[in-house]
């Protein structure tokens, strides 16, 4: 939980339409007048980033076992958490985080197949007791997911080149998460118009801050 500021995260499968609800977020509460600082996962600090290019994009990538993507993306969170969200929260500002520790959870416990208590115990060491206070989790078919990140005409990441099955089990996992820990977890439809998703969203952050 936060000090006096508010750490919200986004979680979801890729394709899901993270950035724009995000984006579309951000916008409205700093048209608000409210501080508001987004970070994204792996990244946010020169560490997290060197990180995040050698978990997506770097040749060297390709051979990173399960394990070691693991412990990467701990190391640039445990950077994150550190030398930026903690000061954010603690001067009272907004901190939304593209991915947090649950994305650690669902892909490399649930979806890459790691012991779940060794993961659960990085994800604690990394955290350091740093959770959020809300987790939008955009819900969305894995099908419609993979024909989103399929349309865009780009060249995709090490992790949106992965099979359907392993997006199947990206969703299952999150939603399994979400079922477990209702309280923080939020599910949204992210199959519908951005305008809608977004004035969920909104509600859902106004609803919880105020229970803050």
């Amino acid at each position: 939980m936060s000090s006096n500021g508010f750490l919200l995260s986004f979680e979801g499968s890729e394709g899901c339409g993270k950035s724009t609800q995000i984006r579309l977020l951000a916008e409205h509460l700093r048209a608000a007048g409210q501080t508001v600082e987004v970070m994204r996962e792996p990244g946010g600090t020169a560490v997290g980033e060197e990180i995040r290019h050698l978990l997506q994009h770097a040749k060297a990538g390709h051979t990173i076992t399960p394990e070691t993507e693991l412990l990467l993306f701990a190391a640039s969170r445990a950077q994150l958490v550190r030398q930026k969200v903690r000061p954010l929260l603690a001067a009272g500002v907004l901190v939304i985080l593209d991915r947090f520790l649950d994305s650690t959870t669902v892909y490399q416990g649930i979806a890459r197949g790691l012991p779940v208590q060794s993961v659960q115990a990085i994800n604690a060491f990394a955290a350091g007791g740093t959770l959020p206070d809300l987790t939008v989790l955009l819900d969305l078919d894995t099908e419609a997911a993979w024909q989103r990140i399929h349309a865009t005409g780009r060249e995709l990441d090490r992790m949106e080149n992965q099979p359907r099955e392993f997006f199947e089990k990206v969703r299952q996992g999150y939603l399994a998460l979400a079922r477990a820990e209702p309280e923080r977890i939020a599910v949204v439809d992210a199959g519908r118009a951005p305008e809608i998703i977004h004035a969920d969203i909104l509600k859902l952050v106004e609803t919880r801050r105020h229970a803050v």
